[in-house]
């Protein structure tokens, strides 16, 4: 293994670590909003159960990464190395400003972006593409559907208790729900880092005739994410948990539920989706559930432009790291 192929590893994995740490409000911001865990033993939860779920769930969406999005054919270092520069970058900008973007969709722009300049449209696998693509808008709708849906059975089931008394209880259930989403997280998000690092591991010819994700990958990614997560990206809890919509307990687990069923149907049928659309799409769903004007419309707006621009910009910044790198 070159000196070059570590390198590249290392910035795959400090993408990862970026990915939990960019994406570490999804996961803790209705349980810190709703004051049933303090940020720091919020985090600790959920980059628990970001590690954990490489035991519940299979490899497909890594499977997809590694050779669903561009022809593994045309993957070299340069491609690599734009695509994490692309990615890693647009992740950095989009935190700076408090935005809960996609990290998985900067991913994928950002191997868009260099595979575009090294080999034309044909590099391109358009099913895979599609797939992702499609779900940036059904993911989201699927999260709100559900989160909504289980706000009306929960509401119904307790309608005669007190409102201290629900509280109560969900106070504790939103640890199981917190919980659940985390592992959905790491169990989504971790595999696209593995994609990245075993393709360029099967294109330097290291994994011999077939291509697959060596146990240590699965390990080290993630180790990254939970790491990320542990670290917390504080300026999109504040976006994610208070401006959105208020949320107490009962909200928090309905949310949560939601988006964690979205996040365990997508990764067993191996597709790449946003965490962060899917938990923000759970949390309008429960914040409509109250009334529309519950949910703060203007940010959630603000929100979706970023989604919109976060594939091409990230194949913007990608496609020009890929051409400075060529150049030397």
């Amino acid at each position: 293994m070159t000196l070059a192929i570590i390198s590249l590893i290392a910035l795959a994995l400090l993408f990862d670590f970026l990915n939990g740490f960019h994406d570490s409000a999804n996961s803790i911001a209705t349980i810190v909003s709703t004051r049933v865990l303090s940020p720091r033993y919020a985090v600790i939860w959920a980059a628990f159960f970001n590690f954990i779920a490489f035991l519940f769930f299979g490899l497909h969406v890594a499977n997809t990464i590694g050779k669903g999005i561009i022809d593994i054919a045309i993957v070299d270092k340069g491609v690599i190395f734009g695509t994490l520069v692309g990615a890693c970058g647009w992740d950095i900008i989009t935190w700076y400003f408090g935005l809960p973007t996609s990290s998985s969709h900067a991913l994928i722009g950002g191997m868009i972006g260099a595979a575009l300049v090294k080999a034309g449209a044909k590099a391109l696998v358009f099913s895979g593409i599609f797939k992702t693509v499609i779900f940036i808008f059904i993911s989201p709708v699927l999260g709100l559907i559900l989160g909504w849906v289980f706000g009306i059975i929960v509401y119904w089931s307790f309608r005669k208790s007190t409102p201290l008394k629900v509280d109560h209880i969900f106070r504790k259930g939103q640890l199981f729900s917190a919980a659940l989403y985390s592992m959905g997280h790491g169990g989504n998000d971790a595999q696209k880092t593995m994609g990245i690092i075993a393709s360029l591991l099967f294109s330097a010819g290291l994994l011999g005739g077939k291509f697959h994700v060596p146990f240590w990958v699965v390990i080290a990614c993630h180790t990254a994410i939970a790491l990320g997560t542990m670290f917390g990206g504080w300026r999109i809890v504040k976006t994610m948990g208070q401006r959105v919509t208020k949320l107490k307990p009962v909200d928090g687990f309905c949310a949560e539920s939601g988006a964690a069923v979205t996040l365990f149907i997508a990764s067993q049928f191996g597709i790449p989706v946003s965490t962060t659309h899917t938990i923000t799409g759970s949390i309008m769903g429960i914040g409509s559930l109250k009334r529309l004007s519950a949910v703060r419309w203007g940010v959630a707006g603000r929100i979706v432009w970023a989604w919109i621009l976060t594939i091409p910009c990230a194949a913007l910044m990608s496609a020009l790291a890929y051409h400075l790198v060529r150049k030397f």
